[in-house]
């Protein structure tokens, strides 16, 4: 789309038609005029050749573009000031100025011209316009038309289209790849096809990364249930294993995370039983290690956890210290967020119960009953 602001004219005998047409009459009758207006004191000539009178106080009232243009010094001071609005149609002009008169646009010329008044209002700074425009715009985009309207918000300064646009490309760049505005795009604005595609290959980098985010955080979260799990095996007892003073009961019902209690209990079964864990070629056994040593660097029952080995753990890690150690660390570092976040997920109440049964317990280092 091309506006152009052209020098101000003359109402000179070769000048162009200067005939108001019926369009600009209802413009002029709909403007509401307060009854001590002058008459006109300027001229908005469209592409057409269309000249519309208006009256300068008001556009410049309206737009400050429009200000500077009326205040700039004329050839001849009996001359007619004429505002040129060319490179768009007619009657967009005519809503635009209407607009400036009543501050008021209709659904059906943002529908019919949004494009036309989104460039007109950019050129000549009516930011209410533009704002209402942006949304009637964006709310109409299509694969047809999204390549055309990207490359405006990019020269309008509008970016929450501009976004709008690429993420509708991204979505369904085969499509708009077959488009004629695509096309055109690819021959005649490279640049503006080297950003698409930088989009879409950065939208795909992200998707990527949340996808990765969402398998890491699930991960952490298992090892924050295993954790629990491990606790509330080595404290209460569940179904089949408990502490060494504590029978299991048969009636006992499965506790809320029964899936993973299970599978801990069959973990710590395995361990128990295993003639392969002393030389560590057992995997089932090395992930029971795992868990055990994460449990102790997690725990911050110094001498009343019921947890086997939690102490052994704690002492030997103290012993050796190890400074190369970072991916274990930041390991524990997020198994303890996803802990933090799945307390705050639990209702109020529970939380406080379940902190009044933990004080309540009679702890020990204990071993487990099998």
């Amino acid at each position: 789309m091309k506006l152009n602001m052209g020098e101000e004219t003359h109402n000179t005998a070769s000048s162009p038609a200067t005939t108001i047409s019926s369009s600009a009459g209802d413009l002029m009758n709909t403007t509401h005029h307060p009854p001590n207006l002058p008459p006109p004191d300027v001229v908005i000539l469209t592409s057409g050749g269309i000249r519309i009178p208006a009256h300068s106080s008001i556009l410049g009232s309206a737009s400050v573009v429009l200000e500077n243009i009326i205040d700039s010094p004329r050839k001849h001071r009996s001359s007619e000031k004429v505002i040129p609005i060319l490179g768009v149609l007619d009657d967009a002009v005519f809503s635009f100025v209407r607009f400036l008169y009543t501050s008021r646009c209709t659904d059906e010329e943002l529908e019919k011209y949004g494009i036309h008044l989104l460039a007109l209002s950019h050129v000549y700074l009516v930011p209410q316009l533009k704002q209402r425009c942006g949304k009637a715009v964006a709310q109409r985009l299509t694969i047809d038309n999204v390549v055309d309207v990207l490359q405006l918000a990019r020269l309008c300064d509008a970016p929450d289209i501009y976004l709008k646009c690429m993420r509708l490309v991204s979505k369904n760049f085969k499509a708009v790849e077959n488009t004629e505005a695509w096309q055109f795009m690819q021959e005649n604005d490279p640049w503006l096809e080297l950003e698409i595609l930088q989009f879409i290959d950065e939208a795909e980098s992200r998707k990527k990364r949340t996808r990765r985010h969402r398998e890491e955080q699930r991960l952490y979260m298992e090892l924050s249930e295993a954790m629990d799990c491990l606790e509330h095996i080595c404290t209460e007892g569940c179904t089949t294993i408990g502490p060494y003073d504590m029978k299991p009961s048969k009636n006992k019902a499965p506790c809320s995370k029964f899936s993973v209690c299970q599978g801990v209990q069959l973990l710590i079964k395995h361990f128990a039983m295993c003639k392969k864990r002393v030389n560590g070629g057992c995997s089932r056994c090395k992930r029971m290690w795992q868990l055990l040593r994460l449990h102790a660097s997690i725990c911050d029952q110094l001498d009343s956890c019921r947890v086997p080995l939690c102490r052994q753990f704690k002492l030997r890690m103290q012993q050796e210290k190890k400074a190369d150690d970072t991916l274990w660390k930041l390991l524990v570092r997020k198994v303890v967020s996803a802990r933090a976040m799945s307390t705050l997920s639990l209702p109020k109440r529970k939380r406080e119960g379940e902190e009044l049964k933990d004080t309540l317990h009679d702890h020990g280092i204990m071993n487990f009953r099998l």
